[in-house]
C-alpha cells in the first residue's frame, strides 16, 4: 500500500469534479500516494464520469449521503492508508504541492496535521479566507488567520514563506493528518454538521501532544462558497453556533463557562452590527445559535483538565478591538 491517500468527498459534484479533478490526478498520483474520490450516495453522473474519464482514480462508494464530518469518518476506516489528506472538491492543487507535506510530516514525527498555503481562485494573488497560511484562534476563541483578518484578505507577496510554522488549525480545504491519529482523536464531530469541525479536531490534536503546520512551499487554490457563500445565513449560524461548540468541548469547565459568558457579550455586538446594516437574517442567525447550542451542549460531557487554546499560536489578541476599533486588517498589525 502506498504512503498516502489523497480523499476528495463528492456529493452530486460531477461540475467541479470536471473542472478539478484532472489537474489533481495529473499532480497527486504518484508512488506515493493515491487519489480517491469518496462518494456520498451521488444521484448525478459523478461516479460514472470518473471511472469513464480518469480510471487512474480510485472510487469509494459510502452508498448516502453522510454529509462532510461522517463522509470523511468512513473514507478514512475504509481506506486506511498512514497519511490521509482530506482535499476539498473545488481545490486546484499545482504541480508538486504534495510532496512538500508529505516530506515534511514524515521528517517531523511530533506534527499531527500540516496544510498548504492557500491562495484564492478567483484571485489568484490574494489569499484565500478559509484557511490562507494557517489558522489561529484569538483570545475571545475567534479563528482567523494568517492573510486573512475576518473579511480582509491580504495579497500574497511571500510575506509567509520564510518556512513552515506552526498554527493553531488547519483548514478542512486541504488537511494532510495521521490517519492512526485521526482515529485516535474520534475524527471529524459529526455533530457539527458543517463549518469549524476541522478546526475542532486540530485542538484535540494538540492536545494529544502534537502540533499542526502550515507548509508553504505548498501552494493550492480554493473557489471557497461552494456549498454556503459568505454572508449567507445559514453559514452564519454554522460558524456561530459551531465556534460556541469547539470552545465548549476544548476548555476545562470551569474557564470554559467564563469564556462562553464573555463571548455572549461580544456576539451581541455582532448582532447589534448586524441589525444596523439592516441584515435581519444573519441578525436572527446568531440568535438561532446561541439558543441551539445551549441546547446541544449538553451532549458534551467530558471536558480536558488544561487550556490548550491559551497556548496555541494567535490566542493573545482580541481580533475584534485590533479589526473594528482599531481598524488593522493585517496580521503584522494586531500582534
Amino acid at each position: 500500500m502506498k504512503k498516502a491517500a489523497v480523499i476528495i468527498l463528492n456529493w452530486n459534484g460531477a461540475k467541479l469534479l470536471r473542472e478539478f479533478l484532472p489537474a489533481a490526478a495529473a499532480c497527486t498520483i504518484s508512488g506515493r500516494a493515491d487519489l480517491i474520490v469518496a462518494d456520498n450516495g451521488s444521484t448525478d453522473d459523478s461516479v460514472a464520469w470518473v471511472r469513464e474519464h480518469h480510471p487512474e482514480v480510485k472510487v469509494l462508494e459510502l452508498g448516502e449521503n453522510y454529509g462532510f464530518a461522517a463522509g470523511y469518518n468512513r473514507a478514512l476506516a475504509l481506506t486506511g492508508y498512514e497519511y490521509s489528506l482530506l482535499l476539498n472538491s473545488d481545490v486546484e492543487v499545482t504541480p508538486g504541492w504534495l510532496d512538500p507535506l508529505l516530506d515534511f510530516m514524515e521528517a517531523n514525527p511530533d506534527v499531527g496535521a500540516v496544510m498548504p498555503k492557500i491562495r484564492s481562485w478567483r484571485r489568484k494573488e490574494y489569499f484565500e479566507y478559509a484557511g490562507a497560511a494557517g489558522g489561529y484562534l484569538d483570545r475571545l476563541g475567534y479563528p482567523y488567520c494568517r492573510g486573512r483578518l475576518f473579511d480582509c484578505l491580504e495579497k500574497d507577496e511571500g510575506q509567509y514563506d520564510a518556512r513552515p510554522v506552526e498554527v493553531a488549525w488547519a483548514s478542512g480545504a486541504a488537511l494532510l493528518v495521521r490517519t492512526r491519529l485521526y482515529e485516535q482523536a474520534g475524527g471529524l464531530d459529526e455533530r457539527f454538521f458543517a463549518h469549524m469541525e476541522e478546526i475542532d479536531l486540530c485542538l484535540r490534536v494538540c492536545r494529544a501532544g502534537y502540533k499542526v503546520m502550515c507548509v508553504p512551499s505548498s501552494v493550492v487554490y480554493h473557489v471557497g462558497g461552494a456549498s454556503l457563500a459568505q454572508g449567507n445565513p445559514k453559514k452564519t449560524y454554522l460558524n456561530f453556533r459551531n465556534n460556541l461548540l469547539l470552545l465548549h468541548k476544548n476548555l476545562p469547565r470551569g474557564k470554559g463557562r467564563r469564556k462562553l459568558l464573555e463571548r455572549r457579550l461580544w456576539d451581541t455586538l455582532a448582532w447589534a452590527m448586524y441589525l444596523l446594516k439592516g441584515d435581519r437574517a444573519n441578525a436572527a442567525a446568531i440568535i438561532k445559535a446561541h439558543r441551539d447550542f445551549a441546547r446541544m451542549r449538553r451532549e458534551y460531557t467530558d471536558f480536558p483538565d488544561k487550556d490548550i487554546l491559551a497556548s496555541l499560536p494567535g490566542a493573545k489578541v482580541n481580533t475584534v478591538v485590533r479589526h473594528f476599533l482599531l481598524r488593522r486588517s493585517k496580521i503584522d498589525e494586531i500582534q
